[in-house]
């Protein structure tokens, strides 16, 4: 299925992009591209001394930002995980000078919406679950391989399903009948296996975002990002980031906490100064989520929501 025919609305557009350009210009960062709704925005935003480099797992999204932004020098993107952002920019000479920093974290429509991508359990296709098909291994593979134990813990631990248990010896049940190898048969087998169905939830949605998550090592990578924006920031630099779970909300929002708080561990025997704290940011506002309106047309705004902060040493 072609990327023209699968269409992506960006959630909080114009909130975050408002929230992260404060210098038209500036260094920007796209941590993920995806279909380039927020870069191309971005870039409106911009002067022409101005520059945006994306990043994207995805080669289809890299051939979407090269079609679509072939023509402006002000744009750059690079094939990678956000987990890689020091390197890109000290690569660039950028490292402690980008002014803004942009991460619409989860999966996007296209990959959830492309059977052949194997995100979805509602079509059936491949299982694999894969950002970048150049690396790592499928949902398929790791299943083939993994022990009932690591299964139930990745669906409990990242998809938060209480029955993940039941469902990895149900997966294991079944491999050793025939390999498990498209997103139907998975469906199926964790459905059955799920004792309670939520009202308005597919019983294999927890279970599907859990193995997604770890396939593509979503958390994992959020974190290295995290430490690699700060310190590639420079001082005012904007810190912009949307989740659609509530394990990614938890790392950006005690990420945040922690270096706005500053060190905890001084003796609580001498006075302390504030500039004694580390203190590294400081954040605008509170959490940000969809209108209602946003989520009257894109219902998968819902549960999207925008932390900002801004790098202050």
């Amino acid at each position: 299925m072609s990327t023209e025919t699968l269409q992506h609305i960006t959630v909080l557009l114009d909130e975050a992009v408002a929230a992260l350009v404060q210098n038209p210009d500036g260094f920007y960062i796209d941590g993920t591209f995806g279909r380039g709704g927020h870069s191309d925005l971005i870039l409106k935003q911009l002067s022409s001394e101005g520059r945006l480099m994306a990043i994207d797992k995805d080669l289809e999204a890299i051939t979407c930002a090269h079609t679509r932004f072939a023509d402006d020098a002000r744009f750059e993107i690079a094939h990678g995980s956000f987990s890689e952002l020091q390197q890109f920019v000290t690569d660039r000479d950028m490292f402690g000078k980008v002014d803004g920093v942009l991460l619409d974290l989860g999966v996007s429509s296209p990959q959830l919406d492309d059977p052949s991508r194997g995100f979805s359990f509602q079509n059936s296709g491949p299982l694999d679950m894969r950002m970048d098909t150049t690396s790592g291994q499928s949902a398929a593979e790791w299943i083939k391989r993994a022990s009932q134990d690591e299964i139930a813990d990745v669906i409990y631990t990242y998809g938060e399903e209480r029955h993940g248990r039941r469902m990895a010896k149900a997966i294991i049940e079944a491999r050793a009948i025939a390999p498990i190898e498209t997103t139907a048969q998975l469906a199926k087998i964790i459905t059955d296996a799920n004792a309670s169905w939520e009202k308005g939830k597919h019983p294999a949605t927890r279970a599907f975002q859990a193995i997604r998550i770890h396939v593509n090592r979503e958390l994992e990578d959020l974190e290295k990002c995290l430490d690699q924006s700060l310190d590639s920031l420079k001082v005012g630099g904007r810190l912009v980031i949307i989740s659609f779970h509530s394990l990614e909300d938890r790392i950006a929002k005690r990420f945040i906490r922690k270096h706005v708080k500053g060190d905890d561990h001084l003796p609580m025997s001498i006075p302390i100064t504030t500039d004694m704290l580390n203190q590294r940011l400081k954040a605008v506002g509170k959490m940000v989520k969809a209108s209602s309106s946003e989520v009257d047309i894109n219902p998968r705004s819902r549960s999207a929501v925008m932390r900002i902060a801004t790098k202050i040493a």
